[in-house]
């Protein structure tokens, strides 16, 4: 990848904030910039905040939160504070200050943890239990599964390794949150079709939040597997627009032709999240059925 001058930052910034620019081009350059980073690249996405897509502000902050870049907490933190912002955006600032991981965040999450919005409660709950748990000394002793993601997930996998006894915690609306994201992440890391259909089963029950995570969690996977249970999701329009985004683009990262499919009948969906997810995930199928690079690298061509 060639060098990067502020200058060619601020070029592809403009891409990410052109709202005539399409979808597409507007997700890559985000990338883009995320996988540059630095200051210039958070300041770029920072202006972004004032778009009018739902879909592209909750990336931002998904993005910043990815990068682990403390200069970008003011921001997230004037994010999650605005409750003019949407709740989708709200709680995946809140998620990213949990990402970024400085334990004296604490305070800061904990005074959501009654906020009115539930996916901006449980994100801050779930958020704090990480900050708690990377402050705990005895982690250290935990044996923990590897991710091959190259995520910074909302909470570590669970220890315990056996499908049937992770899906028994997994789909148990009794325990806590934090506790059936861990059994959810450790699931995601045996990558078998038993761990996959068992995580399937997690569409079907606990809150918005929670099943919005597990379909991400199929995305990371693109298992075949998964397809039908995504597919059902996404086809139910009762269902919560953040599950339904999330169904979206965990197909897109499948990218089979049935995949393509289904997505091209929701472009026109009456919710405005789920039809860009649609068209941002026909963007991934592309990327993934294509021999770039990288998903970006369009945007990375143009700025050198």
């Amino acid at each position: 990848m060639c060098g990067f001058s502020v200058e060619k930052i601020k070029a592809i910034g403009k891409v990410l904030n052109n709202p005539n620019r399409p979808l597409k081009e507007r997700f890559r350059a985000l990338f883009t910039l995320k996988n540059i980073g630095g200051d210039a690249s958070i300041e770029c996405i920072r202006q972004c905040f004032n778009d009018s897509s739902v879909l592209l502000k909750h990336e931002l902050a998904y993005c910043l939160g990815q990068m682990q870049d403390k200069s970008a907490v003011p921001i997230l933190k004037s994010v999650l504070e605005n409750r003019e912002q949407e709740p989708m955006v709200r709680h995946e600032a809140a998620e990213a200050l949990g990402a970024i991981g400085s334990p004296d965040l604490l305070g800061f999450l904990e005074a959501f943890l009654d906020d009115p919005v539930v996916e901006v409660k449980e994100t801050c709950q779930l958020a704090a239990e990480r900050l708690r748990w990377l402050a705990d000394p005895g982690r250290s002793s935990e044996r923990l599964s590897l991710n091959p993601y190259s995520s910074v997930d909302p909470a570590p996998p669970a220890v315990e390794a056996d499908v049937g006894a992770l899906k028994a915690v997994l789909l148990d609306n009794g325990k806590p949150l934090f506790e059936r994201y861990r059994a959810m992440f450790a699931l995601r890391n045996l990558h078998t079709e038993a761990s996959v259909l068992a995580l399937a089963e997690g569409l079907c029950t606990g809150s918005a939040l929670f099943r919005h995570e597990v379909a991400f969690v199929l995305g990371q996977l693109q298992s075949a597997a998964s397809v039908p249970h995504l597919v059902r999701t996404l086809e139910d329009r009762s269902e919560n627009e953040m599950v339904r985004h999330e169904a979206a683009e965990a197909l897109g990262a499948v990218a089979s032709p049935e995949c393509l499919e289904v997505l091209g009948r929701y472009l026109r969906d009456e919710a405005r999240v789920v039809r860009e997810s649609c068209e941002v995930a026909l963007d991934m199928c592309e990327y993934e059925n294509s021999l770039e690079f990288q998903y970006a690298d369009t945007l990375v061509q143009m700025a050198c």
